[in-house]
């Protein structure tokens, strides 16, 4: 029954899409390659008076929005890629960052009690009316007792079933992606789609929320590119999270970049540092950069809100990641296509000559350029035939990375079109390459790395004795040099692969 419901589901949202022309636009027929072309005139028979209403982008953004909370997230994904989709594309769908339909302030005062165990007045002396409604919840302004002004975010009343609803759907359609398209196959549709409604099922429970807050807060205070508003614990529920009120006018704003003292330039290069900081050197980001959850202040100044998507590298994932962008940073093909090779991104069956020749390809063309000379859409397009040519796969721990890099960096471009990324990426990269790439800091981890296996030698080898022998005889001490000399030679050996 409950696939029933999702291809039900599915097959109206195809309908939906179609009826309003929102699936392939008539309006953009002239770039559409053959096939796509004869498609989208046959999907055109289909269109009905939703068609006749607005531009493309519009009419996609009112489809998604009846979809469901996952749609809404991929439209606000969209909505950051001006360069590729075009700005009047982008802005038609920005509305769904922040100005949803809400529901009632007195739904959310009843949520409230239920999820604080208390009413609302116990802890506001103030509450307003919602300032901004999205795909999962909205915000209410409020003031706590003791005068701060406060953020207080509220779940949607059965946001759960729609959640879960749009998981069976999801997986639908990956399954089908998977059998009726070999070219998806590549992305890992099911992996892909499992990510994606995971990510969304944590940002379900607010306490959880709270705890990501309060953890970048204090990682983002160390750098100084961006900053979070703090936590009021008192005002955390598994429906309600409430923080101290952020400084600054929302991004989705168009006025928060014609502020006067705005520094435009600095902004967008603080974003991406920001990002860049947080994920190389904390290995903890913020996993939802849209405009809706950044506020700006003058001249440089950026406050994120909305911690439910929190990303996270290991240690091995930050060194690949830092390794590729020096490689490419210094314009060094070959360093990047080894790093490839040695994490596993590309099958050992490929030459890494070709690959970095591949690399070459694309990144020549847009090195020391800026964002605005770049058309992105090209080199996606070229990175994914490159990704084809050399059977790489999607990496589901590094879906959150790449989603959010390719927002930040979009949001970063419609700041400043003029934008360096690499530029802006420099500093924070040098500064990683220095600190755990040099010779003391490689020593330092080899003495780790020494010791810990000394640890474990000794208690091998030095076992407590049987209980029917009165004293130990010389073998414990031959058996502690021998593996003093293990020791040594495995430390030996990892200094060969270290240096």
């Amino acid at each position: 029954m409950a696939s029933l419901g999702a291809a039900a589901r599915l097959a109206g949202a195809g309908w939906r899409l179609a009826r309003a022309d929102a699936l392939l636009p008539r309006e953009l027929r002239p770039l559409y390659p053959p096939p796509l072309h004869q498609l989208s005139r046959l999907a055109g028979l289909l269109a009905g008076p939703a068609a006749r209403r607005g531009r493309p982008g519009e009419r996609l953004a009112r489809c998604l929005e009846g979809m469901g909370p996952v749609a809404i997230k991929l439209g606000q994904l969209l909505s950051t890629r001006a360069d590729i989709f075009g700005a009047e594309f982008a802005q038609d769908l920005a509305r769904l960052k922040d100005r949803l339909e809400p529901f009632p302030t007195e739904t959310a005062l009843k949520e409230i009690a239920a999820s604080l165990g208390r009413p609302a007045d116990a802890l506001f002396t103030e509450f307003g009316p919602p300032v901004a409604a999205a795909s999962l919840a909205q915000a209410h302004p409020a003031r706590l007792k003791d005068g701060r002004r406060v953020a207080v975010k509220v779940l949607r009343p059965g946001i759960e079933r729609q959640v879960e609803a749009d998981a069976r759907v999801m997986g639908l359609a990956a399954g089908l992606a998977e059998r009726f398209a070999p070219d998806a196959k590549r992305l890992e549709p099911r992996t892909l789609a499992a990510s994606v409604i995971d990510s969304v099922r944590r940002e379900l429970d607010l306490r959880l929320e709270a705890a990501g807050a309060d953890e970048l807060g204090a990682i983002m205070a160390r750098d100084g590119y961006m900053s979070a508003p703090a936590v009021v614990w008192e005002g955390v529920g598994r429906r309600v999270l409430t923080l101290e009120w952020a400084k600054g006018t929302p991004l989705s704003d168009p006025a928060s970049l014609e502020a006067e003292g705005v520094d435009r330039p600095a902004l967008a290069t603080a974003l991406m540092r920001a990002f860049l900081a947080q994920a190389l050197d904390h290995g903890v980001f913020h996993a939802d950069l849209h405009e809706g959850n950044l506020f700006v202040s003058a001249p440089d100044r950026i406050e994120a809100v909305d911690f439910g998507i929190v990303g996270r590298l290991g240690p091995e994932q930050r060194r690949y990641l830092a390794e590729i962008l020096w490689g490419f940073l210094q314009r060094d093909y070959e360093r990047v296509a080894r790093v490839h090779f040695e994490a596993g991104y590309v099958p050992a069956r490929h030459a890494v000559g070709d690959f970095a020749q591949a690399l070459r390809a694309v990144g020549e063309p847009i090195f020391g350029r800026t964002a605005r000379d770049v058309s992105m859409s090209r080199v996606l397009l070229q990175l994914f035939e490159i990704t084809g040519q050399f059977d790489m796969h999607l990496r589901p721990e590094l879906v959150l990375l790449q989603k959010t890099m390719m927002t930040a960096e979009g949001v970063a471009r419609s700041i400043w079109p003029d934008l360096d990324i690499w530029t802006a990426a420099d500093p924070v990269v040098r500064r990683w390459m220095t600190r755990e790439l040099s010779p003391a800091a490689r020593l330092n981890r080899l003495g780790e790395q020494a010791g810990r296996v000394l640890s474990r030698l000794s208690a091998l080898a030095d076992p407590p004795p049987p209980p029917a022998l009165p004293r130990r005889g010389p073998g414990s001490a031959v058996i502690l040099a021998g593996g003093a000399l293990v020791a040594a030679l495995a430390a030996l050996v990892l200094a060969a692969s270290a240096l």
